[in-house]
């Protein structure tokens, strides 16, 4: 088998080829407690401290179903316009691995609680593209596998692992997409659109924070190539546990240059799993996947079959809260902002943190500037969505108050914002311990703006002369006297009536 290490140029891999994906997603569920058992799924607890012989998978110990996890998996199913089954049942996954204690993984096979679905997400054009589902289905999550000694952090290199069963247990529901078709050159960009408009709707639901950062959110990208959108489908790769939205983008991107590099050389591409490298958008090899891969699936026989009542299932869908594209339209037009504002404002992740600072008191106005501004701009740097910086909107409601109020600049505000995100405190904490409230004393400005006058005395003539926009130079050095902290409209204002003219 030959390596490619050279990537074919995006647009040479789309004029040679058509890619198709599928995308499969893995939802953490935000119950109290696992999926079989009764041990806590809290975050942060010592390894192995929340493990029984149930999710251990000691003999003798015998599973009973989290009935807030199946409820979830229908919620969802019924949010993505998916059939839900009068009947179903788990089934046991056989596999190795040493962070999977029983040696099996109880899962769903060919009767998965939701089916044959669709959600619709919109592109940054405002095109609406429509991603069909395969299937959602309950499991648990594996254990987690701690690799020491190794450079990378994998277990290639290192000297020992460690294992910690404090997640083996946890309710996941994985949602699978069909082949997804039709994308042409916009399948990265479909691929993240799709994964942000389902954890919106994961969130919506109350079924899970979906914090990608945290592992509660992780997609699997399957991709392929072929000649034409009429050939069959190409080997696929599987790139596995790809953790973040913009990385979802950049390993489909990755991968198609990557399968047009190979196949443009003649060379065929290898079904396997993959490993997403954020430090370059790069992925390498992981483990050789067959079509014939041999899980020995078989029903559970410690779990009776799910029958959810049709009754119950119709109270869960009229109790479904308002869907995040019909949320955003009825935003849009509260707010008065254009489509392709809202549009923005969905990719940078923000829409439930303006909603939140204005819940908080913030105008809409004030709530989006600064979110869609300094906090973007944050956020953008460090390869996040906003709403996982460490601000609250309860924090940039008081920093819009303090404008308001006059107590603070925007230019002082945006150094408040930085303080909060350094962590040197809430906003009053950091406005008292750097010193950075408006200069709005009348005694303390009167000074400054005599100073600048009698200092800038040709700039004072022009102004004297009708030249009113000369009072600019007189306002900076103003503000650079009182380093930023004057009313620049204040001070304005003093300049003119010292000078004995009238703006208008």
């Amino acid at each position: 088998m030959t390596t490619f290490t050279e990537l074919l140029s995006y647009e040479d891999a789309l004029a040679s080829f058509d890619p198709v994906m599928g995308l499969e997603v893995h939802v953490e569920l935000g119950t109290r407690t696992k999926m079989f058992c009764g041990c806590s799924t809290e975050l942060g607890a010592e390894p192995n401290s929340q493990t029984c012989p149930t999710c251990l998978g000691l003999p003798g110990s015998l599973p009973v179903v989290n009935a807030i996890g199946v409820e979830s998996a229908i919620k969802i199913g019924l949010a993505l316009n998916c059939e839900i089954a009068e009947w179903c049942r788990f089934a046991r996954k056989n596999y190795f691995y040493p962070d999977m204690p029983k040696n099996f993984q109880t899962s769903q096979y060919d009767e998965p609680i939701a089916f044959n679905g669709y959600l619709d997400v919109q592109l940054e054009d405002g095109e609406i593209f429509r991603v069909e589902i395969e299937r959602a289905h309950m499991e648990e999550d594996t254990g987690k596998s701690l690799h020491v000694g190794g450079a990378t952090g994998r277990i290639h290199g290192a000297s020992h692992s460690l294992l910690d069963y404090n997640r083996a247990g946890i309710p996941l529901i994985e949602i699978v997409t069909k082949p997804i078709e039709g994308a042409g050159e916009r399948a990265p960009e479909v691929a993240k659109a799709y994964v942000a408009e389902l954890r919106e709707v994961i969130k919506a639901l109350g079924v899970s924070e979906a914090r990608m950062d945290k592992g509660q959110m992780r997609c699997d990208v399957n991709l392929s190539l072929r000649p034409t959108p009429e050939s069959e489908f190409g080997t696929r790769s599987e790139t596995k546990n790809v953790n973040s939205l913009r990385s979802v983008e950049r390993a489909a991107r990755f991968e198609i240059q990557r399968h047009a590099a190979v196949l443009s050389s003649g060379g065929s591409i290898v079904q396997e799993t993959r490993h997403f490298h954020e430090e370059d958008g790069s992925t390498t090899a992981g483990r050789i996947k067959d079509n014939a891969e041999d899980y020995r699936y078989f029903p559970e026989p410690d779990l009776v079959p799910v029958a959810p009542a049709r009754e119950w299932v119709e109270e869960l869908r009229g109790g479904l809260p308002e869907m995040p594209r019909v949320r955003r339209n009825r935003l849009r037009e509260e707010w008065g902002v254009s489509e392709h504002d809202m549009q923005s404002i969905l990719n940078a992740g923000a829409v439930d943190s303006i909603v939140a600072t204005i819940e908080e008191g913030a105008d809409s106005a004030a709530a989006r500037k600064w979110w869609m501004g300094e906090l973007a701009r944050n956020a953008n740097e460090q390869g996040v969505v906003v709403d996982e910086l460490p601000i609250t909107p309860a924090q940039v409601a008081r920093v819009a108050a303090l404008v308001a109020a006059g107590d603070l600049n925007d230019k002082l505000a945006r150094q408040v914002i930085e303080g909060v995100l350094a962590g040197e405190g809430t906003p009053d904490e950091v406005v008292e311990k750097r010193g950075l409230k408006v200069v709005s004393d009348e005694g303390a400005l009167g000074a400054a703006v005599d100073e600048a006058i009698a200092g800038n005395a040709a700039i004072a003539d022009k102004i004297r002369g009708g030249k009113i926009a000369a009072v600019g130079a007189l306002v900076g050095a103003v503000m650079k006297t009182t380093r930023g902290q004057a009313d620049a409209a204040r001070v304005k204002e003093l300049i003119l009536e010292r000078l004995g003219v009238s703006e208008g």
